[in-house]
This record gives C-alpha cells, sequence and structure tokens, in this order.
C-alpha cells in the first residue's frame, strides 16, 4: 500500500483562494513600501552557515534549520566524533549550509558583498519565506513569509519616523486596529546598568521580551535563575510598569528612574525625538511607548518596534529596529541600519479571524464560456479573446460536457457569469449571460456584456 502523503509540521498547502488572500497582503505591502522609495531584492534560501551563526544569540542558533553536506557527508567525521557525540564539532562538518532564519542578516551580507553596487542610503524591501527549527502553534509556523524594509548607510533617526508611518499606513489600508509598541535598546542597556547588571543585558532583555507570554513573576524567576538578586529585581520593577497616562509622562518618569546612565539617557534622547517628529502628523493607529519590549535577537542597538492586532489575541505581527553594527561583522564597518519585518501568516490569521479580507481580493475568473461544440467553440475562443482584451478574466470550458456539469464547474469554483454562445445566440447576434447568484439571464451583445461586467 503506498504511504499516505504528508507535509512536515509547522508547514502548510495554500489552495488557490489563500493565495488570493496572501497575495492581497503582500501588493498591499509592496504599494507601501513602494510609496516610501524603497527597492526590492531577493537573496538564497539558503545561506552558508558561518553567515547565520552566532547573529541571532544563543536561542536563535538553536532553531536554525541545517542543511546535510551533498554526496558523502559522513567522509570528514571520525567514529570517535561520533560516538562522543559533540554536538557543535559534528555540525560543523555534517553542514555547511543553512535555511535562513530572517531576512535582514542575508540583507546585511548583500550589502557587504554588493558594496560597491550600492548607492548608500540603500532602501530595499524583501518579501520571501523563512524558517525556524520552532515548536509550530497557532500563529507559528517553521514556514513562513517576512515582508522586510531596510534602510542603511544613515544614522537619521527620520527613517524610525518613516518606520512608523510605513507600518500605520499598512495596518490602515488591510484595515487591522493595531498597536505600535516602540522602545530602545539603549534604554534597556541603561535600566541593566542601573540596576547593577550591566554585563547580564541580555539575559536581562530576552526575559523581559517573554512577559506577554508568561506573565510578570515567571519572568522574575528566570531573572534569579539567571542569577539576578532580588534588590535589583525590586528596582527594576518600576522600569516594567512606567508610570504616565501619555508617552510624554512615561519618557519623564523613565529620565528620573535612569539616574545618570550615559547610554540610557541617549536612548532617551533617541526616543524622544522620535516622538517629537511624530506628533504634529495624524496617525490611524496608537504609538505607545513599551519598556518591557525588548525583541530577543541581539543586533538590535537602538529603536525597536513591535506591532500588535488589538482586536485579535495573537502575537506580534511586525517588528525590527535599528541595528549599528550588523555590517561590521562582516567586514563593513560604521554602516547603520533600520528595517522592520510584517508576518505576513500572522497577518493572514488576524484577517481571516475578523472576516477582513474584501471581497475584490478573492476575486478570480469572472465569465465562464460554455462549450457547445466544436463549430460552436471558434467563435466561443473569440468571444473570450475580447473578453480578456477588456480586462475581464474569463475561462473557456475545455470539452463539450453536459451543461450541468459545466455550470457545476462556474459554482464551485465561484464564478459569478456565465455566457451560453450556442448556434441560436450566434445566429442572432446575442449571447445569453447568466449571473450564477440571482440566476438572472439577459440577451446581450459582446460589447454591452462587457459594460455589465465591468460596472
Amino acid at each position: 500500500m503506498a504511504q499516505k502523503p504528508s507535509i512536515p509540521k509547522g508547514t502548510r498547502d495554500f489552495s488557490p483562494q489563500q493565495m488570493a488572500k496572501r497575495n492581497y497582503i503582500f501588493n498591499t505591502i509592496k504599494k507601501v513600501y513602494e510609496l516610501f522609495g524603497y527597492h526590492q531584492i531577493e537573496t538564497p534560501a539558503m545561506e552558508n552557515l558561518s553567515t547565520l551563526m552566532g547573529k541571532y544569540g544563543d536561542e536563535g542558533d538553536k532553531l536554525l534549520f541545517k542543511i546535510l553536506n551533498s554526496g558523502d557527508y559522513l567522509k570528514k567525521v571520525t567514529l570517535d566524533e561520533i560516538e562522543k557525540g559533540v554536538s557543535g564539532q559534528l555540525t560543523n562538518k555534517l553542514s555547511e549550509k543553512g535555511l535562513r532564519y530572517d531576512l535582514t542578516v542575508p540583507f546585511a551580507r548583500y550589502v557587504v558583498q554588493h558594496r560597491n553596487e550600492i548607492q548608500f542610503p540603500f532602501k530595499r524591501y524583501q518579501i520571501q519565506a523563512v524558517w525556524r527549527a520552532d515548536r509550530p502553534q497557532k500563529g507559528r509556523y517553521r514556514e513562513f513569509f517576512q515582508c522586510d524594509a531596510d534602510v542603511v548607510g544613515s544614522n537619521s533617526l527620520l527613517n524610525e519616523m518613516e518606520i512608523v508611518l510605513m507600518i500605520d499606513k499598512v495596518f490602515k489600508a488591510l484595515n487591522i486596529n493595531v498597536t505600535i509598541k516602540i522602545n530602545n535598546r539603549k534604554i534597556l542597556a541603561g535600566i541593566a546598568e542601573t540596576i547593577g547588571y550591566a554585563d547580564k543585558l541580555i539575559d536581562i532583555t530576552v526575559a523581559m521580551d517573554k512577559i506577554d507570554k508568561i506573565g510578570t513573576e515567571a519572568v522574575y524567576a528566570e531573572l534569579r535563575e539567571k542569577g539576578i538578586s532580588d534588590d535589583a529585581i525590586n528596582m527594576l520593577e518600576p522600569f516594567m510598569n512606567l508610570q504616565g497616562n501619555t508617552n510624554n509622562a512615561k519618557i519623564n518618569c523613565l529620565g528620573q528612574l535612569i539616574g545618570d546612565s550615559a547610554i540610557g539617557n541617549k536612548g532617551i534622547l533617541e526616543i524622544e525625538e522620535v516622538f517629537n517628529r511624530l506628533k504634529n502628523i495624524d496617525l490611524h493607529n496608537e504609538l505607545e511607548l513599551d519598556l518591557t519590549l525588548a525583541r530577543g535577537l541581539s543586533y538590535y542597538t537602538g529603536a525597536i518596534f513591535e506591532v500588535v492586532a488589538n482586536d485579535v489575541k495573537m502575537g506580534s505581527i511586525c517588528g525590527g529596529g535599528r541595528y549599528d553594527d550588523l555590517t561590521g561583522i562582516f567586514g563593513l564597518k560604521d554602516v547603520s541600519g533600520v528595517g522592520i519585518s510584517f508576518g505576513a501568516d500572522r497577518i493572514y490569521d488576524v484577517l481571516n479571524e475578523l472576516d477582513g479580507f474584501p471581497e475584490s481580493s478573492i476575486k478570480g475568473t469572472q465569465v465562464l464560456i460554455l462549450n457547445f461544440g466544436e463549430e460552436e467553440e471558434v467563435e466561443a475562443v473569440k468571444i473570450v479573446n475580447i473578453l480578456r482584451n477588456n480586462n475581464i478574466a474569463s475561462e473557456l470550458y475545455p470539452e463539450n460536457s453536459k451543461m450541468k456539469k459545466q455550470m457545476n464547474y462556474a459554482n464551485n469554483n465561484n464564478i459569478p457569469y456565465v455566457i451560453l454562445a450556442g448556434s441560436k445566440e450566434l445566429s442572432s447576434g446575442l449571447l445569453t449571460l447568466k449571473n450564477m447568484e440571482s440566476g438572472e439571464q439577459k440577451s446581450l451583445s459582446i460589447d454591452a456584456i462587457i459594460n455589465e461586467i465591468g460596472n
């Protein structure tokens, strides 16, 4: 018996209707990116592991999908190494490549590799699949698409302002109400310094980033496991529960708490400037300073962004931030960048839950011309081409099957109109147009049909 076919957990097939909805999301994001002057690139699905490893922190490295070397992948491995089972050493010999974890690190590699062809500041967008060896669950997949936009070669905080404007415009176009959360890694470094644990910044930010998933007490418990004292946790608590009814009030409170930390105060000045640049612009969505926002990726150095849907319980549906040192690890120093990534798969789930896809986003074939036989087919081919030349998506049924079968095809594929072009219609010059939803039929010329469907 043949084995039942299946796909790996955390991956999905997409039907034509699902693809139409996904393309609605992709096209909406593309339009906004291009409106702001970003240009599209693509990079390979797989990168050298030397490019990927060490860029996402220890947790990220564990989630990289590694690709076995082709051919005899065991030829460099000794029996002693296999028996000892030293995973890191074995991995280096068994695998030289991996599937990309995100689009930002490959983009940094691209910038360095093509630096002589690029005009800085360089604004690019990229919409491609990424892979993470994560545990599949609602809103979390092993294969998913990211929709990234980054600008590199500019330190200006005007870029952060434009990131917020792009986020706002995309979700306004998608009709999703969101909260745009913003923080700054320099502020987080200042907090770590203030509570006496500057050397444990990564441990603190990784724990803080989980607050929405595991709660405050669990975050504190994790910090204790990492060696953070109770006194330091008590000092951290006012930051975690920052007081203030407005963002400006929160910034003022933060300034009092952060004390003399130079890096912390620099972060406050940066985030204050972003808010000041946005204060005279009407945003559709709420912008919120959130000190618990940490984003676990270790390459962020300045502003960090995260977006959550207000009306659906879902994780982050967009995120990003400033990274000053990313290209430096590939040999190109002093190239600052800032970017965002829209999570298309989670946005899809949000729109599905809200029943938010417009009918136009899933519109496919508009007209099916029925096939009445070889003689009528000659004229039917002319009719379908006339319709297509007038931008009306049309099909001619490929066989002279029973009319019921052809009508069922139209119904099952949600085709709203059917044209009957039999001998009677062709001799009269008037075709029968049937509305498949209402059942109404009209005898019309081809020009009248184009006018009817076009409207």
